[in-house]
């Protein structure tokens, strides 16, 4: 009779092992449609096709943007834009937050706080401005309340629905195990809502920027809003899309740090 133990040293495998995608060439990938447009719209610029007048070509935009750097403008302009993003964000985030979790954790505050949240959303906050200058003036008040009301309404929707889709019978198990409110709260709620509120956070600092825009627009002297209108009065369409290019990487670097923070909270999900 034949054993059929594995030799000493002898290396066991379950199946074919699965190679982890590089991140390098997922990027790659993912730049090359990007690039091409790029490429494209400079030889349409090159050969006539795109007039430079109605649209700057990619490497004029980015000699008037370095030169904007190198005069300091956009450093200056980039920060105090941050400022007023970070301001309202943070503004909008507390008070979507407070009332999500009111609204999501007790009936009577669900009938309290839902309504006029729901009708509120239903407006367009844009709409809000001529009252918003009217309230607060037309220095950076009216700026960061556009921003806070773009931020608080999609992360209290997302919070409310993560909060109101906990498992029930993770509940009954938390009070089978008598825990308290707080350490349900804690240990049961408040990671089965994170899911949902993540999504929503991702939603409010998209918003966040778009608000900005808007808002850069009111008797604005300063940030990236301002130099694109002064730019915009001189027909500089190199300095505008470079002012708007800068919007978008803002977003997407705001929004890359966000599904970090989501790939470290979440990844109980995956292991």
């Amino acid at each position: 009779m034949t054993s059929t133990a594995p030799a000493a040293g002898a290396v066991i495998t379950t199946g074919p092992r699965r190679s982890r995608p590089r991140r390098g060439a997922a990027a790659l990938r993912r730049a090359i449609s990007p690039l091409a447009l790029l490429a494209l719209w400079q030889a349409a610029s090159a050969t006539g096709v795109l007039p430079e007048d109605k649209l700057a070509p990619p490497l004029q935009i980015l000699e008037a943007m370095t030169e904007e750097w190198r005069k300091g403008t956009l450093q200056d302009a980039t920060v105090i834009s941050v400022q007023r993003v970070a301001i309202g964000f943070a503004i909008g985030a507390a008070v979507a937050l407070v009332l999500a979790t009111v609204a999501g954790l007790s009936r009577i505050g669900e009938d309290a706080v839902d309504p006029p949240m729901q009708m509120l959303r239903t407006v367009p906050h844009f709409g809000l401005l001529p009252l918003l200058v009217l309230w607060l003036g037309i220095d950076e008040s009216p700026k960061v309340a556009l921003i806070a009301l773009g931020v608080a309404f999609p992360l209290y929707v997302n919070t409310v629905a993560g909060i109101r889709g906990v498992d029930p019978k993770m509940l009954d198990a938390a009070r089978a195990m008598r825990l308290s409110w707080t350490e349900r709260l804690r240990h049961v709620i408040a990671p089965g809502a994170l899911p949902s509120a993540l999504v929503g956070l991702r939603l409010s600092l998209g918003v966040a920027w778009l608000s900005l825009i808007v808002a850069e627009q009111i008797n604005a002297t300063s940030g990236i809003g301002y130099l694109v209108s002064d730019a915009a009065s001189f027909g500089r369409t190199d300095v505008v899309v470079g002012g708007l290019v800068v919007y978008s990487l803002l977003g997407l670097a705001t929004d890359a740090l966000v599904r970090s923070l989501e790939r470290k909270a979440l990844a109980w999900r995956h292991g």
